[in-house]
């Protein structure tokens, strides 16, 4: 069993202490660890769905995550490169 993640807790602390629940159980414990798709191709989606979204602060941390996750430099660039012309 995976260690229970601990992102937002870092991030947040005590500050609102049921958002760093949410966050980091449903969030990354639960969505994430889903089957359904690979972290891949879910860090992917996430990235393509930032940038249609203008989120560069959260862009830079799923950037990173996303070529831990396998995702290619170039397949990041050319998702950028659609995903951007598509806003």
């Amino acid at each position: 069993m995976p260690k229970p993640s601990d992102g937002a807790k870092k991030l947040i602390g005590d500050f609102s202490p049921k958002l760093v629940e949410l966050t980091d159980r449903v969030l990354f414990d639960d969505v994430w660890e889903r089957k359904e798709l690979s972290k891949r191709d879910r860090s992917l989606i996430t990235v393509a769905a930032l940038i249609a979204l203008n989120r560069p602060d959260q862009l830079r941390f799923h950037l990173g995550k996303a070529v831990e996750n396998g995702v290619k430099k170039e397949e990041l660039s050319c998702a950028s490169a659609t995903t951007a012309r598509s806003r």
